[in-house]
């Protein structure tokens, strides 16, 4: 069934349909630009969400980056922009495959309605001029017509009159045989007309409009079939990215599962040791029996005795709550001079001999006594920010607890060796091309790379001066791993420099001081130290990279022997069956010791 045939005579009633089916196309065409604006704007805003909360302007040096719930908030916000990116390009694919497929085919459609309009109208004025010429003829052949029969009837009646004479009745009669043949053309005449109009109806109705309604229809057809075709399409942009954003969704999910509570406990352990030991018990002080003693450092323990500290804590500073403050004179409480120290590794001084015990007894309350009144002030007081100090940032990081020094002074002593190698390299290919342009001058001249291998030899020699003075501070801090053992230098005058005491404060370069004495002794034991037989042996609960210098990797369920116990830097010396020793961190490894 088609149009041409079925509608006839309903020429009005398809115009209006079809009008009505391009109406609707751009009004889904008008609803698909708006859910595109709607993708635009939620895309936008997944976007400045993402970037709001981006943490990625923090530094890759700051702690938090190694958590992995923070690693994992990064993932989850990396994946929300890849999403927002595939609601972009829903929105991009709707534009360029409905929007601008159906607004073409939308021209192209009503200019095809308007000509087989045009058509339509053009035929039917044909039909409607040849109609009017049929009235035309009509009425004229019957006006003429009854003019014949008027002029034919006069002619009988004056044929009849026998007053009338031959003359006048041979008129009448001619009057009407000439109206006769004129009626006789008006009718010849009208149904030549009648006879066109009659063809030219047949063909409006039966050939010109049914061509015209069918392609009509046709038109009609394939607008609906467009616009199917972008109902279909609608959906089928939003399944295309779908496989897309599922994998999104799968790595924000697996970004939570990727979360270690336990791993991010372990690095703030690892990120915030200070390396002190608890405080011990504060000793009593018996003011009736004249003896001048001290409370315990909360950083030392409770002492044993004089050979406590050049034995077992000997190695280590002694810092009071990780503030190294340089104590006024007139704090201290007086006493005599202190006696000189004994020479490196040589017997002690008679006076050691006669009374070590009230003269470290005196150090200690010298080095205690002051700071234990000041941390009782700042307990007494208002424990404010507004009323603390700022920290001072020192290049030796003596500023840090003992275990974060060591830690900074590493990572500074790796970036200051990687340097050193940058330039090494540098210089060895400077070399190599200096020799390459002595060889053969038509290359280049030689003494062009004086300035540059000048200049690379003192950047080296400055980089050496730094890595020796950073493992110098590195042997201070009681740093581990193939480092320089502490040798005390020795400046002039003219110097600022100040040489380190043991308990982190520093002294003037003139002033003797036991540190040195009991530093060399240190290097001595740990240079003459042995192959130590293993005290026990620990099980690793956790996987340990072992990337720095001075450690050991392992592996989880690994059984290692330990050779030396945890001195409080949360470290603990352990050897494989091959032989390889390092270091592990005590918090990974469950260690059950010798009996």
């Amino acid at each position: 069934m088609d149009w041409g045939t079925e509608l006839w005579d309903r020429c009005d009633a398809i115009e209006k349909h079809t009008q009505s089916g391009l109406e609707l196309a751009e009004k889904y065409v008008k609803f698909v630009k708006e859910r595109t604006e709607i993708e635009q704007s939620y895309a936008k805003q997944l976007r400045n969400l993402s970037k709001k909360f981006n943490l990625k302007r923090i530094g890759k040096d700051e702690p938090d980056c190694r958590f992995t719930s923070y690693q994992s908030f990064m993932d989850i916000l990396n994946e929300l922009n890849d999403y927002a990116g595939q609601r972009e390009l829903v929105a991009e694919n709707m534009l360029m495959n409905i929007c601008a497929e159906l607004t073409k085919n939308l021209q192209e459609l009503k200019q095809e309605r308007k000509s087989y309009l045009t058509e339509a109208k053009k035929a039917q004025q044909a039909l409607e001029s040849t109609n009017k010429q049929l009235e035309t003829s009509k009425k004229r052949f019957e006006r003429e017509w009854r003019e014949a029969e008027r002029t034919a009837q006069y002619a009988e009646k004056t044929d009849q009159d026998l007053n009338a004479t031959k003359a006048d009745v041979e008129k009448a009669k001619q009057q009407a045989h000439s109206r006769a043949h004129v009626a006789e053309e008006c009718k010849n005449d009208y149904a030549a007309q009648l006879q066109r109009f009659n063809k030219e109806q047949n063909q409006f109705y039966f050939n010109d409009m049914p061509l015209i309604f069918n392609k009509l229809q046709e038109l009609d057809e394939k607008r609906v079939r467009k616009l199917a075709q972008g109902y279909i399409l609608f959906a089928e942009t939003e399944k295309q990215v779908m496989p897309i954003i599922g994998k999104c969704l799968d790595g924000i999910i697996k970004a939570g599962t990727n979360v270690n509570e336990k791993n991010d406990s372990m690095i703030v352990i690892e990120q915030n040791k200070s390396g002190f030991d608890p405080p011990g018990d504060v000793e009593f002080e018996d003011f009736s029996q004249g003896i001048n003693r001290a409370s315990s450092d909360s950083s030392l323990g409770t002492p044993k005795g004089p050979m406590d500290l050049l034995g077992k804590n000997r190695g280590k500073n002694f810092w009071l709550f990780s503030k190294k403050t340089k104590l006024s004179p007139s704090l201290l409480p007086p006493f005599s001079n202190p006696p000189a120290p004994s020479p490196t590794n040589g017997p002690p001084s008679p006076k050691f001999g006669r009374e070590p015990l009230s003269y470290y007894l005196k150090e200690i309350n010298k080095t205690v006594k002051p700071r234990i009144q000041s941390f009782r002030t700042l307990r007494r007081s208002k424990f404010t920010p507004e009323r603390l100090p700022p920290p001072v940032v020192t290049e030796d990081f003596t500023h840090l607890p003992p275990e974060q020094r060591r830690k900074k002074l590493q990572q500074k002593l790796e970036e200051i060796g990687r340097d050193l190698q940058k330039e090494v390299d540098s210089s060895e290919a400077l070399g190599k091309m200096k020799g390459v342009y002595e060889k053969n001058p038509q290359l280049g001249d030689p003494s062009s790379l004086l300035s540059q291998i000048n200049q690379t030899a003192q950047n080296i020699e400055r980089l050496r001066v730094e890595q020796s003075k950073y493992e110098t501070w590195l042997a201070e801090a009681g740093g581990r791993g193939d480092t320089p053992r502490y040798k005390p230098h020795t400046f002039n005058n003219n110097e600022a420099h100040e040489s380190p005491s043991p308990d982190g404060a520093h002294s003037d370069g003139g002033t003797p001081d036991v540190s040195n004495a009991i530093y060399t002794e240190f290097d001595d034991d740990f240079e003459d130290e042995e192959v130590a037989p293993p005290i026990g042996k620990c099980t690793a609960m956790y996987s340990f990279p072992g990337a720095s210098e001075g450690t050991i990797s392992m592996k989880e369920g690994e059984v290692l022997a330990v050779v030396e116990e945890d001195k409080g830097d949360g470290w603990t010396r352990v050897r494989r069956s091959n032989g390889s020793e390092g270091y592990i961190p005590t918090s990974y490894v469950t260690i059950s010791l010798n009996i």
